[in-house]
């Protein structure tokens, strides 16, 4: 047993590696939706771009990615999402020479890669952990370092762009680029050499017949679950955001970007946390009985959100995350602190549906991974809907949508998750 643990540990820390590598170049978007506003006098609507195409790439590879991990494995999909990314990012780069479209385009390319990565490193980091308890542990540790490389993103871009907003051009971010690219290359040659567990390979494989991963009712329902918490995790802090700095007149509170910036990257900052509380307790506690507690906690907090008047204020420590971390208080209702502490519940959420969801599929587990990744496209559409919402009956009214998905995803982890399906051969 203990020679096994051994060998596993080399590719259960390239795995953690590649979480990391996820939520960095999905971050990117984040910063740099500000830089292409000022250097190329992009709109809003434009500067979301990067962050949509991103998402958009889930939907077409989503597919793709599960049948690639079947046919050729873990090791050659990685290896391709790996190279695929160092381009995306480097098409980013030329950005800054050759324009707005391009950077759209390296965006939409990267998401190809996430896409991919996604697939490979969720089921992978569970198949080393022999699934249960201690899969679950090491999808929530790589959970962690990906909030880790998420909050490390803009600290990074804010340090090299200054505080002249003139100055924020995608030539001041490249050495951002540059970083993404050499770990991105680093990685490839590190995992061509190395040997990981292929258990795709070593599986029978699946012929067309009467059963796929859609049906077992448990993870049609938990692919659900997967679009909604993507949905959650985006539209919260987003709208957070949006009501903070609106103006009165517009339904908004008027409160300091930069407070109202502090405030979401506290939201982000707790996720990290929960994440490496989850990461500790993974172990010890199952996954279900980790998305009831999340879940049923995040309801609570949107339902005090809800009935607690705005002009109720709290001093709320916040995560400042611009290009130094540190730490101090700010002003805010207590409905918008309540938002922020919606990150410690998001945080656990993606890596208990997953083992909840894949659970008994045997040999369906891969094309079930690629399914799921379809479904991170929640995180466009969802946020779609909310802003619908808030357009017609107000920000604090949207959040219903929020409500209405965390009460969904508790439902899964009490009833929808259980394997009604066991007559149905996996092996």
């Amino acid at each position: 047993m203990t020679q096994q643990k051994k060998s596993y540990l080399l590719p259960i820390i390239m795995m953690f590696a590649l979480f990391a590598m996820i939520s960095f170049v999905t971050g990117l978007p984040a910063p740099f939706g500000v830089i292409v506003q000022s250097e190329f006098g992009a709109t809003n609507l434009q500067a979301t771009l990067g962050f949509a195409a991103n998402f958009i790439a889930y939907f077409f590879m989503g597919i793709p990615s599960g049948i690639l991990l079947q046919k050729i494995g873990y090791k050659k999909t990685a290896l391709i999402a790996i190279a695929v990314g160092f381009v995306g990012v480097g098409v980013q780069a030329l950005s800054s020479q050759w324009g707005f479209a391009i950077y759209v385009t390296g965006a939409f390319i990267s998401g190809f890669s996430m896409c991919m990565l996604n697939t490979v490193v969720n089921p992978m980091l569970n198949t080393l952990g022999g699934g249960g308890k201690k899969g679950n542990q090491l999808i929530q540790t790589g959970g962690s370092l990906n909030s880790l490389s998420a909050t490390i993103v803009p600290i990074l871009v804010g340090y090299l762009m200054g505080a002249n907003v003139d100055e924020r051009t995608i030539a001041k971010a490249l050495p951002a680029l540059y970083i993404a690219m050499g770990i991105f290359a680093i990685a490839f040659l590190v995992l061509f050499f190395m040997a990981i567990p292929e258990p795709s390979l070593s599986k029978p494989k699946i012929e067309k017949g009467p059963y796929s991963p859609m049906s077992f009712r448990h993870f049609k329902l938990g692919a659900l679950a997967i679009f909604v918490y993507v949905g959650i995790e985006i539209g919260i802090p987003h709208f957070a955001n949006l009501f903070m700095t609106a103006q009165n007149a517009e339904g908004g509170l008027a409160i300091d970007p930069a407070v109202a910036g502090s405030v979401v990257g506290t939201y982000w900052f707790l996720m990290l946390i929960g994440r490496l509380i989850g990461a500790s307790v993974g172990a010890k506690y199952s996954s279900k009985a980790m998305l009831v507690t999340a879940s049923a906690l995040g309801l609570i907090l949107i339902g005090i959100a809800f009935i607690t008047p705005i002009s109720s204020v709290v001093n709320m420590p916040v995560f400042k995350s611009g290009a130094s971390l540190s730490f101090g208080l700010a002003e805010v209702p207590v409905s918008i602190m309540c938002m922020a502490l919606c990150g410690l519940c998001t945080s656990i959420m993606w890596g208990a549906i997953f083992n909840l969801a894949v659970e008994g599929l045997g040999k369906y587990t891969e094309t079930a991974s690629g399914l799921f990744m379809v479904m991170v496209c929640g995180g466009g559409l969802l946020p779609l809907l909310q802003g619908g919402v808030a357009d017609g009956i107000g920000y604090m009214a949207s959040f219903v949508v929020i409500a209405v998905c965390l009460a969904y995803l508790l439902y899964y982890a009490l009833v929808g998750c259980k394997n009604v399906n066991t007559d149905i051969p996996t092996e």
